[in-house]
């Protein structure tokens, strides 16, 4: 499956209030002729949600260690938030407002796959992979998307984290107006 591929790796360097983290937050996005890939690497050990298993769906990983991806539609006002534990498992939902879920869910656990390789003492790889159609049908996604990069660590303690700076004092990531838009990010392949 990871084969020999190059994608950047970026880092979230600082937590919700800018402090600086000990060790960065890992992070890449890809997009191929039909999926969109989301990878998480921290690079610190992970407190993953006791009964989480690899590539399985399981509600409430936010309560522990976590990846997220927001994608979100400006126009309709929908996004989508996926959670990746860096053992594989995975969440998602839909939003028709902020924090309000939408009435009927899409079938994520027939679309969404995800995978893990915890062979590493250091870092362990999660990655997520989104088919471009079910983007597409469910949020429009597009150059025009906005999108979020986030994640909760050092659980139980827990400290936030964004790619992009949002606002106010207590972490809050559910802010689609503020997330970056889709065409700013080095992803050609997008329509």
């Amino acid at each position: 499956m990871w084969g020999c591929l190059e994608l950047p790796l970026f880092g979230i360097l600082t937590d919700w209030n800018g402090a600086a983290l000990d060790y960065p937050f890992g992070f890449s996005l890809a997009v191929d002729p039909t999926h969109l890939w989301f990878i998480s690497a921290p690079q610190s050990a992970q407190q993953i949600h006791p009964h989480a298993t690899n590539g399985k769906f399981m509600p409430e990983l936010w309560k522990y260690d976590v990846a997220e991806l927001f994608l979100g539609d400006p126009d309709s006002g929908n996004y989508l938030e996926f959670n990746l534990a860096a053992n594989g498992a995975w969440w998602a939902s839909k939003f028709s407002a902020i924090r309000r879920p939408a009435e009927f869910q899409p079938a994520f656990q027939n679309r969404v796959k995800t995978f893990a390789d915890e062979s590493s003492t250091i870092t362990s790889v999660a990655t997520l992979s989104i088919p471009l159609d079910f983007l597409a049908k469910e949020i429009n996604f597009s150059k025009t998307t906005t999108i979020n990069v986030t994640a909760i660590q050092g659980s139980p303690e827990q400290t936030f984290l964004s790619a992009t700076k949002l606002a106010g004092d207590d972490p809050d990531f559910h802010q689609p107006s503020q997330f970056s838009k889709l065409e700013n990010l080095p992803m050609d392949s997008i329509g």
